[in-house]
């Protein structure tokens, strides 16, 4: 395998770096409504609803888990409660990283400046990413940039923030749908993605694959 040394790493906050813990508040908040049998399938729907709204004009983060919670609600047919789509919404902040990330990241810091561009409002991700324990060059929002991933217009802010060519990125995420495919339409340098588990791996949109971040300094040749 060829080393690839980038200007930047970039990196996906929420699953890749931080457990995104939508998932686990759905199934502690609807299991009054949604029998234990169906809550798989409910906690999909969730987040196909999350994803579609964010594909259009940019709204507060506050407006994605609400409108995502209540359509959810609606196509289930079950009662929609808005102090729960805001206890998910304050929640977010609270959220830790992977048990891997704190030492993977520092590693790579020491020589790479790291980068995040986040689906995130600018009063969330901090205390996220305070939580890494990395230094990062830069944080990026979708509220910054007026567009949530996977729309190109987000990663366009942060390449012009950096001014830098794609080309000179690695960027990291453990979803294809919000970030690999973006990636590659934008002729990102390298593509990796970590698997996670809750996306399969898709190896047209990746150059590389690794099962944490422990495996990133490897990429690099550190």
């Amino acid at each position: 395998m060829t080393t690839f040394r980038p200007k930047y790493i970039t990196f996906d906050c929420y699953g890749t770096l931080t457990r995104f813990r939508m998932s686990d508040m759905a199934r502690e908040l609807f299991p009054d409504r949604v029998a234990p049998e169906n809550m798989d399938r409910f906690v999909k729907d969730f987040a196909a609803y999350r994803l579609d709204e964010v594909l259009g004009a940019w709204k507060p983060y506050k407006e994605v888990i609400r409108n995502a919670v209540r359509r959810t609600c609606r196509l289930w047919g079950i009662e929609y409660r808005d102090e729960e789509a805001v206890r998910i919404y304050e929640a977010v902040p609270t959220w830790g990283p992977h048990p891997d990330v704190p030492a993977g990241l520092a590693k790579v810091a020491k020589e790479i400046p790291l980068v995040i561009l986040s689906n995130a409002s600018n009063d969330q991700i901090h205390r996220n990413v305070a939580q890494l324990g990395a230094p990062f060059h830069a944080v990026y929002t979708a509220q910054q940039a007026q567009a949530y991933k996977p729309r190109l217009q987000a990663f366009e802010y942060m390449l012009d923030q950096l001014g830098c060519d794609p080309k000179d990125i690695m960027h990291v995420s453990s979803s294809f749908r919000y970030d690999q495919m973006s990636a590659f339409d934008l002729g990102m340098g390298a593509r990796v993605f970590v698997a996670r588990g809750h996306e399969p791996s898709n190896p047209y949109y990746r150059t590389h694959e690794i099962a944490d971040i422990g495996g990133l300094p490897g990429l690099v040749g550190l």
